[in-house]
């Protein structure tokens, strides 16, 4: 199965886009110019949920995503929300989370297809000799 195509947003954040400039040059991808936002109403944190928190870690830690993606994300901020909450969730809820998360670009794998600096450096050590 070939891997997911990195969205040119996320490609743009992560400096793909730089490194592969004729792979996302020639892209046309729909503009979204409005940003993820704030949870929607209907998404309560209770006891046992806590999914509107969960949409805030999300919107922070995965910056490229946008208001296209706001059902995606509600899926993973109701899972993440519970297991924040100290709810117990099933494998199947585990395994859909991480399926949410792969989609997003969210993974340490894609982290790592995306050329992300070990332990948070702010430069590369081997950028001297790639300029």
């Amino acid at each position: 199965m070939a891997r997911p195509r990195t969205p040119k947003a996320k490609a743009t954040v992560t400096g793909a886009d730089k490194k592969n400039k004729g792979r996302f040059e020639p892209r046309n991808e729909p503009t979204v110019a409005d940003g993820l936002g704030d949870p929607p109403d209907w998404i309560k944190d209770t006891d046992t949920n806590k999914a509107r928190e969960a949409w805030q870690t999300l919107r922070i830690d995965v910056p490229w995503l946008n208001s296209s993606h706001r059902i995606l994300v509600a899926t993973a901020s109701n899972i993440l929300g519970r297991m924040i909450a100290g709810q117990d969730c099933g494998v199947q809820a585990m395994n859909l989370l991480r399926q949410c998360l792969g989609q997003m670009g969210a993974t340490p794998a894609d982290a790592s297809k995306a050329g992300a600096k070990p332990d948070g450096e702010k430069t590369d050590p081997a950028d001297q000799y790639f300029t």
